[in-house]
C-alpha cells in the first residue's frame, strides 16, 4: 500500500474520531447533562471498576495524570466522586462514586447509548464486526511497535 493511501486512511480515521467526539459533546450540551464527555468516561469507568487508583483510571480513559486530576477535581466539586486513602498504600487514593455519582451514571447511561447508536445507522452487524477487527489490528500494530521501541 502506498504512503498516500496510508495518509488518507489516517486522515479519515482521525476525522471520524473527532466527529464522533464532537457529536457526543454536542449531545451532552443539548441534554444538559452537567458533565463533559471526558467526565462521563471517568464516571462510567468508575461505575464499572470500583475502587480504582488514579493511575489505573488514567490507563483506562487514556488521559495523562494532570488532565485526569483536573477532571477528578471537577467531578469532586460536583459531588460525583470522593477520594479515599488506599488501605495498603498511604501515598495513593482510591476513587469512589458518591450516591450522586451513581445516580448520574444511571441517568445518563441510556441517553449516551441512544445517541451513540447514531454513528452506526445504516451499518450491519457484519460491518461493525469488520470495523472492530480492523481497529483492533491497527491498535495492536501500534502497541506492538511501541513495545519494541521501549525494549
Amino acid at each position: 500500500m502506498t504512503q498516500e493511501l496510508f495518509a488518507s486512511y489516517s486522515f479519515l480515521l482521525d476525522r471520524t474520531a473527532r466527529k464522533v467526539k464532537q457529536y457526543a459533546q454536542q449531545q451532552f450540551k443539548r441534554g444538559g447533562f452537567d458533565v463533559t464527555v471526558d467526565q462521563w468516561l471517568v464516571l462510567k469507568n468508575l461505575s464499572e471498576n470500583p475502587e480504582l487508583s488514579q493511575t489505573e483510571l488514567a490507563n483506562l480513559v487514556f488521559k495523562d495524570h494532570p488532565t485526569l486530576t483536573r477532571i477528578l477535581d471537577l467531578l469532586h466539586k460536583k459531588g460525583y466522586i470522593i477520594r479515599v486513602q488506599h488501605p495498603q498504600d498511604r501515598r495513593s487514593f482510591q476513587l469512589h462514586l458518591t450516591e450522586a455519582g451513581v445516580t448520574k451514571v444511571a441517568e445518563l447511561r441510556p441517553k449516551v447509548l441512544q445517541f451513540r447508536e447514531k454513528a452506526w445507522e445504516n451499518l450491519t452487524e457484519k460491518d461493525f464486526l469488520e470495523f472492530k477487527r480492523i481497529l483492533n489490528t491497527i491498535y495492536q500494530n501500534l502497541d506492538d511497535s511501541n513495545k519494541e521501541t521501549n525494549s
